[in-house]
């Protein structure tokens, strides 16, 4: 298990190395194919790479600004920064993550990488010279290994479409996948590096050097988007400078190391090797494009191989006793020697090899079951291990230590009364194959215990406990053994509460029985003086009848034991009055707010009645004027001769009403005397109140919303006087409680 942790401490170291780009350092790799469209338009892919664990780092560029040259071998040199064939600004069309790669047993660190793509398209008119499409950035991440310093190295990203290319309108060829973002230290690396080539050309592969482009950041603007600059505006003309290897231990064809060392397959393009050194290694990819012989083009891939130290997920581990130092399993056996071993190693699905190896009186013993029983020949300490996946990258081996020891037994015997409550005397029978017994524990089940060989315990309630005493030899072995003791004495006095009582019918009566021990396991049978029983431990009782009671208890134990008690006129019940009352008018209002109470109780000597408003009366038959409206809860007590009382709560609605009368007629003369026509009435919580009066032919004369507003026998009270007649007359309302109200009536106007 320590070679575990180790590797997990390294995977940390190799975390913090790949998280420590900072500065803009975080280009990683890219690439540049075409499509040829046809009468001398092309369709270009530029795709960036970088590091996402950079949290300090820029992100990619919106516009990539694109050179185009049209040149070939020495005279590109002629080439200015100012004078391309064609400037191209290409915009950023997405950027997506790059699936981290899944090894079957290793789990790699997490290094981040996206991937940018810019797609433009130029037209390029055939020519006897070759067109370079460049982009140039810096810089790289600072903490790759196999080039000089990589934090003032930039990238350029170029393709050469040749003569021939053009005449063919050919399509470059475009690799299929990316590198995996990380590889395991130590584990043969085997990846697809090859391409597709639409047109079906021959492909050749090869390392290549990556390309150098743009110097060390500065923040000189004049410098920074020149050739030497961290972003040249656009790309300058080839030839392009290679990156300085750290020579002789890395080259560009042998960029890695490794053994054997990282190559890469010709025909195929797959990269093999196996990785050895940890850290980040630039490394570049080259595939030709042949057609009857002739090149075509020529596609170059830039990327950035992290070398780690992974975790093995295959882990081996077994069930055991006792880990010593993270790396050795103790298994302990007592009294058996054959040993049952549970397999718990991870990754079940990646363990094809197991075997368990054990020296056995001198001589390697191997089983091959996942979780095998082995018998050892006697007692005794024996070593083995469990292998997993042998001689691979995929393996692991767990220490194994077995200690057999001798045979030990838990036994133990109890007394006690089994009718009177009183201690329980235990005594250990326990036996250890080793001569000496160490420790005691002893669990009685109600929470209690001891440490003790031989203790004595008093249970403070009854019930059936399992009682557990667990033993240690001086071995270390344990064993435990659980018996039941059933302890059900009988109380030895029997304690009830009440225990006097008086009070009125009907009585509710909880008797609380405090005897102990007593639980609901116990047959109980409760009788009440009246003929009623119970047959709970402390139940509750209604007396309805008045009288002297005497109360018996009959208890029996789980066990058979029985104890008994009579309690002589312990319950003395008095009568009760009836209360009860009624009252008139049933249905008061404010209009008639004055109630007369009746009394209709039965057996009662004094009355009290609470109106619900503060006051109250003593008389049996009172009168009494609500204030208000409202609900009123109005309360009798009546008092029997024996003192008790009972009582009687009633509500009593004292409604809002309202009352409106029209008049059937009035004489509009101005002599002071019935000059308006005006309702009448009680409205107080009225509400929406409207009155409209209508001549014979359905046409509006008057309206008001006022209920104390009246009509004077002009159009709209402002009119012309209307002629003397029978006018219609309809009012609505609401009433204090919502309710609706309407009247129909007639209006006279006699002149």
């Amino acid at each position: 298990m320590s070679r575990k942790i180790l590797e997990r401490f390294t995977i940390i170291l190799a975390l913090l190395l790949f998280a420590g780009v900072t500065h803009a350092k975080h280009i990683i790799g890219g690439v540049i194919t075409y499509d040829c469209l046809g009468n001398g338009r092309y369709e270009f892919t530029l795709k960036v790479y970088r590091d996402c664990n950079c949290t300090e780092c820029a992100n990619f560029d919106e516009v990539a600004y694109i050179a185009v040259y049209n040149c070939s071998g020495s005279g590109c040199n002629g080439q200015t920064q100012n004078t391309p064939f064609l400037r191209i600004n290409a915009q950023l069309l997405s950027v997506s993550p790059v699936e981290a790669p899944d090894y079957p047993c290793l789990i790699p660190p997490d290094v981040c990488v996206q991937e940018g793509v810019y797609r433009f398209e130029a037209t390029l008119p055939p020519s006897s010279l070759s067109y370079h499409i460049s982009y140039q950035r810096c810089c790289r991440n600072v903490t790759i290994s196999n080039i000089f310093a990589p934090e003032d190295t930039g990238a350029t990203y170029s393709i050469e479409i040749t003569p021939r290319a053009q005449q063919l309108c050919n399509d470059s060829p475009v690799f299929d996948d990316f590198p995996p973002t990380v590889i395991c230290a130590g584990s043969p690396l085997e990846f697809d590096h090859s391409a597709t080539d639409p047109d079906g050309d021959q492909l050749v592969y090869s390392f290549c050097s990556p390309l150098q482009g743009g110097g060390p950041i500065t923040n000189d603007a004049a410098i920074y988007n020149s050739c030497i600059g961290a972003q040249p505006i656009p790309a300058c003309p080839p030839p392009y400078p290679p990156v300085a290897f750290r020579v002789p231990a890395y080259t560009a064809t042998a960029p890695m190391g490794g053994d054997p060392v990282i190559d890469i397959d010709p025909n195929t393009g797959m990269i093999t090797g196996t990785p050895t050194a940890l850290g980040q290694f630039v490394v570049g990819v080259c595939v030709e494009e042949y057609r009857d012989g002739e090149l075509l083009s020529r596609v170059f891939r830039d990327f950035q191989f992290n070398v780690a130290r992974c975790d093995p997920t295959v882990v081996a581990q077994i069930a055991s006793d006792e880990v010593i130092n993270n790396k050795e399993y103790v298994v302990v056996s007592c009294g058996e020697n054959t040993v049952s071993f549970r397999n718990e190693s991870f990754q079940r699905n990646n363990i094809d090899v197991w075997n368990w190896a054990f020296d056995i009186e001198g001589q390697m013993q191997s089983f091959n079951d996942w979780s095998p029983s082995i018998t050892f020949p006697d007692t005794g300490t024996y070593f083995g291990q469990l292998i997993l996946n042998p001689n691979t990258t995929c393996g692991d081996t767990a220490a194994i230590r077995v200690e057999i020891y001798p045979e030990i037994r838990a036994g133990f015997s109890f007394e006690y009364d089994t009718c009177l409550a009183g201690p329980t005397a235990f005594t250990d029978a326990s036996f250890s194959g080793s001569g000496q017994l160490t420790d005691w524990s002893w669990a009685f089940g109600d929470g209690q215990g001891s440490n003790q060989q031989h203790p004595v315990h008093t249970f403070r309630e009854p019930g059936n406990f399992p009682v557990t005493l667990e033993v240690t030899d001086i071995n270390g072995c344990k064993d435990a053994l659980t018996l039941p003791l059933p302890y059900y004495p009988i109380p030895e006095l029997i304690v009830i509460a009440p225990s006097t009582f008086t009070g009125c019918v009907p009585a509710s009566i909880f008797f609380d029985n405090l005897s102990v021990p007593i639980n609901e396991e116990y047959d109980i049978l409760w009788e009440f003086g009246d003929g009623g029983t119970a047959t709970t431990v402390s139940p509750t009782y209604l007396y309805e009848q008045a009288g002297t009671y005497t109360v018996s208890i009959d208890i029996v134990s789980p066990l058979g034991c029985q104890t008994d008690t009579t309690f002589t006129n312990l319950i003395t019940v008095l009568p009760s009055p009836v209360a009860g009352f009624s009252f008139s008018p049933e249905q008061p209002s404010n209009i008639e707010p004055t109630v007369n109470f009746f009394d209709e109780s039965i057996n009662a000597i004094r009355w009290l009645y609470d109106f619900g408003t503060g006051q109250s009366s003593s008389l049996p038959n009172p009168a009494y004027t609500f204030p208000d409206t409202g609900l009123f809860e109005v309360m009798q007590v009546v008092t029997h001769p024996s003192g008790c009382t009972d009582t009687l709560l009633k509500t009593i609605d004292i409604r809002p009403e309202v009352r409106y009368f029209l008049p059937n007629a009035f004489t509009p003369n101005n002599d002071g005397t019935n000059d308006e026509y005006l309702g009448a009435g009680v409205m107080e919580g009225a509400t929406g109140f409207s009155l409209t009066i209508w001549n014979r032919w359905g046409e509006l004369v008057f309206q008001t919303s006022d209920p104390f507003e009246g009509w004077n026998g002009r159009k709209h009270n402002t009119g012309n006087e209307v002629p003397a007649g029978v006018y219609m007359v309809l009012v609505t309302f609401n009433g204090p409680r919502g309710e609706p109200f309407e009247l129909q009536g007639v209006a006279t106007v006699v002149r």
